[in-house]
């Protein structure tokens, strides 16, 4: 047998091949819908997975607005952040967030699942929420995933 012909194959920005998927978010649950969309914005699905390089799909979500979440969570689960002021906390339920602009939970629960480092904002600019049932890249040709 010879060795030498299994080589581990490293994707680079030159050799990775980015397709565009359609996901319907409509009754999903959130987290586990979230994680899904996580591992294909990183690429993790494909053979040729390399973690250092971008290799994940550019992905589109559609139907933001009909996400569930599971028992109490509307009302209890809060979003914290801080302005930067002295007593600049501001907390948010995801019905809130909902009622001002409904991708922002989906946005947030993927963006916490990348990596936090320059490919993990990298890799985040690659996905694209949108509230309802259309979205402005047909010119793309997506693939609709079912998950």
């Amino acid at each position: 047998m010879n060795t030498l012909s299994y080589k581990t194959i490293s994707a680079n920005d030159a050799t990775v091949d980015k397709n565009w998927v359609v996901v319907d978010a409509q009754s999903q649950i959130l987290g586990r819908f979230a994680s899904e969309v996580a591992k294909m914005l990183r690429g993790k699905h494909k053979p040729n997975f390399t973690p250092h390089v971008d290799c994940g799909d550019n992905v589109i979500v559609i139907n933001a607005e009909k996400i569930r979440l599971t028992g109490k969570k509307w009302n209890e689960k809060v979003y914290v952040r801080h302005t930067g002021y002295p007593g600049g906390q501001r907390i948010a339920t995801p019905k809130i967030l909902m009622e001002k602009a409904p991708r922002t939970l989906v946005e947030k629960a993927v963006k916490g699942m990348l990596p936090k480092n320059r490919l993990g904002r990298k890799m985040y600019t690659n996905l694209y929420v949108y509230a309802g049932s259309e979205h402005p890249h047909s010119a793309q040709q997506p693939k609709e995933v079912k998950l």
